[in-house]
């Protein structure tokens, strides 16, 4: 920056025609602007002294705004129509394709539509460049049609688009159309790298689609694609949780490297496996290793201590967490209510509710209404259940837990109450759902649907399964089954409302 602070001065203090000090300025704007250590500000500064800027120094700053470490900034938004209402020079494929990032890092949809639209009046539409652009843009703001469409309408797609797109649909878990299309990009001779197993491996992650993971695992080491720290961060995340903490663990410790977000990922995956004394060792080490944590590690212990009951361990590493620096989000806040209503420790998790210096969301008043109706504490229950119902008052799932915390205490009039205001506001119960992988596709149930082409086998084989469990003496707990029915009856609605998750379906 030395330097071109020097070559600015001496431009200013040397008479040049104004053409060669616009082009020099220019140039030094791009410099300024995108180099590692640059100066975004006196980028901007110095670009504002050209007298005529040429469309390098325009798109130059487009693109540095356009960085990701100016996530809620809108300058490069605003320095396109600027250079739009001026009339030159004239964007081109570059500045159409900055513009278009800067518009999915803030997710701007809208103003990347009228981008679009400036991209096909213009005749640039057939760039890759602006084509992987607006996959990007479409994509990463979840309108994943028309992703597809413009996808489609690409001749000869190169891997960046190949991979956002793959990418897009991870991240909206649409797990068979990821699958599907990195299946689609084998078959046309597009190799894969790093960045498309990342994408896929978190569709697996997503899915809970072991095999599938298995297999990409293997495709990676014979195809010896590159398994950089993030690739290998996403396999100890995909085995951890598709249930294989083993393989997980296996991954992990072939790691040569381990950030922040590695360790990270281990610890949450022993933590939601029960394996609550390796999370925190897991935890020790890394901070021998001095790598520090962050929010995601501390809600791996508190997740740790929750499921295994250990407050006082629970509350160290929450006093741990904020010497540290780390400030508590809504899911640090909601690990401590999980702890302290896990071990029945309800009246102590109120009050740390009531206290909080944010207000508690939906997930905090539901674990709090559960921990109520486990405990029949009915008057901390009601409140919990109230304060649910202005959050979400058009959410069945409140309606169902309040009701069933009535229904536990043998509360049948407020149960139907609680039932009747949910027919008349017409909020009708989102039925149970459970999902399987089975040769790399998803199977999907609905509770009390019998549409899959094997359902009448599946019953009788869970008839089967059922008569032989009652016969070695299981007993069902009825008390769970929250209607006013006979015992008969709670036996039945146990046995029948996971069905195709006690299949293995």
């Amino acid at each position: 920056m030395r330097i071109l602070h020097q070559i600015h001065a001496h431009l200013l203090t040397h008479p040049l025609p104004i053409s060669t000090i616009s082009f020099a300025f220019s140039k030094i704007v791009g410099f300024s602007a995108l180099s590692p250590h640059g100066d975004i500000n006196y980028a901007r500064k110095l670009f504002s002294q050209i007298p005529s800027p040429n469309i390098f120094s325009w798109n130059s700053l487009i693109r540095a705004y356009s960085h990701t470490q100016y996530p809620s900034t809108t300058q490069p938004i605003c320095l396109f129509k600027k250079l739009i209402k001026r009339g030159f020079p004239k964007p081109n494929t570059f500045t159409l394709a900055f513009v278009l990032k800067a518009c999915y890092v803030v997710s701007s949809f809208e103003e990347g539509q009228q981008v679009h639209s400036r991209v096909v009046r213009s005749g640039f539409g057939s760039s890759p460049f602006v084509e992987t652009a607006l996959i990007n843009l479409y994509a990463k703001c979840e309108h994943i049609v028309l992703a597809k469409k413009v996808f489609d309408e690409i001749p000869e797609r190169n891997l960046f688009a190949w991979n956002t797109m793959i990418c897009g649909y991870s991240k909206i878990k649409m797990v068979n159309e990821a699958f599907g299309l990195f299946r689609e990009m084998q078959k046309v001779g597009i190799a894969p790298d790093e960045v498309t197993m990342v994408s896929v491996i978190s569709a697996c992650a997503a899915s809970g689609a072991l095999d599938v993971g298995r297999w990409v695992h293997a495709y990676i080491d014979k195809h010896l694609i590159n398994t950089d720290l993030e690739l290998s961060t996403s396999l100890v995340n995909m085995y951890a949780k598709c249930g294989s903490i083993e393989k997980a663990i296996e991954v992990f410790d072939k790691m040569p490297i381990k950030d922040t977000k590695a360790w990270s990922s281990m610890i949450v995956g022993m933590a939601i496996h029960g394996l609550a004394e390796d999370a925190m060792e897991a935890f020790s080490r890394m901070e021998e290793t001095k790598v520090k944590p962050n929010h995601v590690t501390f809600i791996g212990v508190l997740l740790a201590c929750a499921h295994s009951g250990r407050v006082l361990e629970g509350k160290k590493y929450w006093s741990s967490m904020l010497e540290s620096g780390v400030v508590p989000s809504m899911e640090h806040y909601g690990c401590m209510v999980d702890l302290l209503c896990r071990a029945n420790l309800v009246e102590e998790a109120c009050t740390f509710v009531e206290t909080m210096p944010i207000s508690p969301d939906v997930v905090i008043w539901r674990t709090l209404l559960v921990a109520c109706k486990k405990n029949r504490n009915m008057e901390k229950g009601e409140i919990a259940g109230s304060r649910l119902l202005e959050l979400e008052p058009l959410n069945a799932e409140n309606y169902v837990l309040l009701s069933n915390l009535y229904a536990s205490g043998s509360e049948w009039a407020k149960m139907s109450h609680v039932r009747k205001l949910m027919k008349d506001k017409g909020i009708k119960a989102v039925p149970g759902c459970s999902s399987i992988e089975i040769d790399g596709f998803m199977h999907e149930f609905v509770m009390g649907d019998c549409s899959h082409p094997e359902a009448k086998e599946i019953r009788e084989v869970l008839k089967d399964i059922s008569e032989r469990v009652c016969g070695d003496g299981y007993e069902p707990w009825t008390l769970d089954v929250l209607h006013n029915v006979g015992d008969e009856e709670k036996e039945s609605a146990l046995c029948e409302h996971t069905w195709p998750l006690l299949m293995g379906y």
